[in-house]
């Protein structure tokens, strides 16, 4: 009987590059588990997604290792290709928000066996003008910190390190005035920051998006956050963040919705996608794909 092919596609700099002192029993796993395994370790920003398209067709399963960012390249290139295959996830970032979502575990051991073994969830994916996001689609405060913080800083720090360039950025907070539109309701505000998620937590901070969330609802959490106007609004911003939002808040708007466009006359702004910059835009359309991907969980 013919074996199962696997393509096992890797970032060896993820995290503190920790992938090089299980790669062995990764590989023993889903040798053990029947399958002929491909390896790829990534050379570049986007060979994932290349490699994804180029090479997928030739296999049954595809297992990436890696952060947010190398699945988020996984999904793009799994999002153009015509016939899609089941991804498993090895999560090795810094902080791996998505993996917290799916409850897949941080021992590369339990996440490699769940990936060969593991049942298929189909996902939501977003859209993003042209692009795919796997979770969230965000702008405004902090936003870029996880694409300007130095791999070398985030190897020492680990999460530390977003809350160090964080703490850099609460002096001067730039705001922008844009237009949503969600169905036929237009809104004009100032804001300081946004986020479209599919996820249950947000830059390792668990229930910031929400407490009901689904990953296959066809549904975005969004949460529009409102310019300050002095330090009591600010605190109260905060508190709202850090806790679950069954709290109304008029300096955040929270709704659910599976499509939105945003709008900035005056500017283009920096988006990050999944942690990576997507880009600045002075206007971005964002819709969800429900049960678009095959994941591998428990």
């Amino acid at each position: 009987m013919e074996k199962k092919k696997l393509l096992f596609i890797f970032n060896p700099k993820s995290g503190k590059g920790q992938i090089k002192n299980r790669l062995m029993e990764i590989l023993d796993i889903f040798v053990k588990s029947g399958y002929e395994v491909t390896v790829h370790p990534t050379q570049k920003k986007n060979d994932a997604m290349e490699v994804v398209i180029r090479e997928s067709e030739n296999y049954d399963l595809l297992v990436c290792c890696g952060g947010d960012g190398t699945l988020d390249e996984v999904v793009n290139g799994m999002m153009n290709v015509e016939e899609q295959i089941p991804i498993g996830y090895i999560p090795s970032g810094s902080t791996n928000d998505f993996a917290q979502s799916l409850r897949i575990p941080k021992n590369m051991l339990k996440a490699a066996d769940i990936a060969v073994n593991g049942r298929n969830y189909l996902c939501d994916i977003g859209t993003f003008n042209e692009n795919y996001f796997v979770y969230i689609a965000a702008f405004g405060l902090f936003t870029d910190v996880s694409y300007q913080t130095s791999q070398n800083l985030k190897n020492v720090f680990g999460h530390g390190a977003y809350l160090l360039e964080g703490a850099k950025r609460l002096v001067d907070i730039p705001s922008y005035v844009m237009e949503v539109t969600v169905g036929d309701q237009v809104v004009t505000d100032e804001f300081v920051y946004g986020m479209i998620t599919n996820s249950t937590s947000v830059g390792g901070i668990k229930n910031i998006t929400g407490s009901d969330v689904e990953l296959n609802d066809g549904l975005f959490e969004v949460n529009l956050i409102k310019m300050p106007q002095n330090p009591i609004q600010l605190n109260e911003i905060v508190t709202n963040l850090v806790r679950p939002k069954d709290a109304e808040t008029p300096y955040i708007y929270s709704f659910k919705t599976d499509h939105i466009k945003l709008r900035c006359e005056s500017q283009k702004i920096p988006w990050t996608l999944d942690g990576e910059f997507g880009g600045n835009h002075k206007e971005v359309e964002i819709s969800i794909k429900n049960k678009a991907i095959k994941l591998k969980i428990r």
